[in-house]
């Protein structure tokens, strides 16, 4: 039997948390206020929710890593230690960090450390250098599958073991956004506004509209494509056979600053590919429903990354999502009738019928998706529910006064 694959996810909060949780993950990155990323994303973690995600998540037995992983000035040392000293009281599984600083106090702490991208590990060579700190590398998102597969090679073939004593586990970026800048170390937001990508506080620049103006003269130069910054999202689940027969140990999905239901979407997506490949039932019908699927949540288009050869990236023609589903807040929940199944909501705006897709989101609720089969409203069975009305509806899942309610809908091409 295979080796069994980590299916690493991303949470910003609890909503998306849960989702993970829900859906099949293996494990749970996310960030706290400071010193992540992603420290600009409006989703985020404090340190007082450590304990609390260490709990939700031990009792799944999903494991959990705090990212650690922007550059680190002497002012910020204080504070990484207090991050690490409370990622080791509240049981978090290890963090993921790039400056030797918070790698070197991490260890002689005894918390387990992994590499990130941010680090650019390309080779073997830097695969056994980290080893001396750490259990696991992430791999630098430009390299090909050829050149993932000699690093995964050397790793087994040399036996090389981090401080746990166990080999060092590959992990590599497998679904999510990408950026046009080497694994993320870009300058773009710092010159034009002051703001670091490289402190977790990107303006996301690429992401914008650029056309190209000979200064000289003051003619514009044609491009197919006004967004000539902004990278497709790296998809693998179309060629997911063979990244796993790579070598590779964990598969990490992109996407801190998403929505719960993105998270549920694309971890039981990829839970199924994985379980399909080692079961030896993946096939290109089971690819086009995972696409599909994928497809109705936020992305900029897909592409394979560099995991196939190509020497430039494929670029997004459009500004924002491509999703072919989005959703439209209505009303939250109220209460639950455990006995019956019966969900009830405040519908606070546009209508509800029978029939309609719809997305439960909430702290402990993470994303539930569902469809309207029968419906009441202010204690009558109609067809059709509108703002301001009560409404009662079956649902599968406990319904909590912190959740709220979405309609789900087409995306009009």
């Amino acid at each position: 039997m295979s080796k069994k694959i980590e299916l690493m996810a991303p949470a910003g909060g609890f909503e998306a948390l849960q989702a993970a949780l829900d859906n099949g993950a293996d494990s749970i990155y996310f960030g706290v206020d400071q010193l992540n990323m992603r420290a600009r994303a409006t989703m985020n973690f404090t340190l007082g929710d450590l304990e609390e995600i260490s709990k939700r998540c031990s009792e799944r037995g999903v494991k959990t890593y705090l990212t650690l992983n922007t550059i680190v000035y002497d002012h910020d040392l204080s504070i990484v230690k207090t991050v690490v000293n409370r990622v080791k009281e509240t049981g978090i599984t290890a963090i993921i960090a790039s400056d030797q600083a918070v790698i070197g106090y991490a260890r002689s702490q005894n918390v387990e450390v992994h590499i990130s991208t941010q680090v650019n590990v390309t080779n073997i060579e830097t695969v056994k250098f980290y080893s001396l700190f750490a259990d696991v590398m992430v791999l630098s998102r430009e390299l090909s599958l050829r050149q993932v597969k000699a690093i995964c090679e050397g790793v087994e073939k040399e036996n090389i073991c981090g401080p746990n004593g166990k080999q060092v586990e590959i992990e590599v970026f497998a679904h999510g956004a990408l950026c046009m800048a080497v694994s993320g170390k870009c300058y773009l937001s710092l010159h034009t506004q002051n703001s670091s990508a490289n402190r977790g506080a990107c303006n996301q620049n690429c992401r914008k509209q650029y056309k190209v103006i000979d200064l000289e003269d003051g003619h514009e130069l044609e491009i197919d494509n006004e967004y000539i910054m902004s990278p497709k999202d790296l998809c693998t689940i179309n060629f997911l056979d063979e990244l796993i027969d790579s070598g590779i140990s964990v598969l990490k999905i992109e996407g801190r600053g998403r929505a719960p239901e993105y998270v549920a979407t694309v971890i039981k997506c990829y839970r199924e590919a994985i379980d399909a490949v080692q079961e030896g039932i993946y096939t290109q019908e089971k690819v086009t429903d995972w696409m599909a699927r994928l497809e109705t949540v936020y992305n900029r288009g897909f592409w394979g990354g560099y995991y196939l050869g190509q020497e430039l990236g494929e670029w997004t023609n459009k500004s924002g999502s491509s999703a072919t589903q989005k959703k439209i807040y209505i009303g939250k929940g109220e209460h639950y009738f455990p006995k019956p199944k019966i969900g009830q909501f405040k519908l606070e705006s546009h209508s509800l019928k029978i029939g309609d897709k719809i997305l439960v989101t909430g702290p402990t609720t993470g994303a539930v998706e569902t469809e309207v089969t029968s419906l009441m409203a202010d204690d009558k069975q109609v067809e059709e529910a509108f703002k301001g009305q009560e409404i009662t509806f079956p649902i599968e899942h406990t319904v909590r006064p912190s959740d709220k309610l979405y309609k789900l809908v087409e995306v009009q091409p």
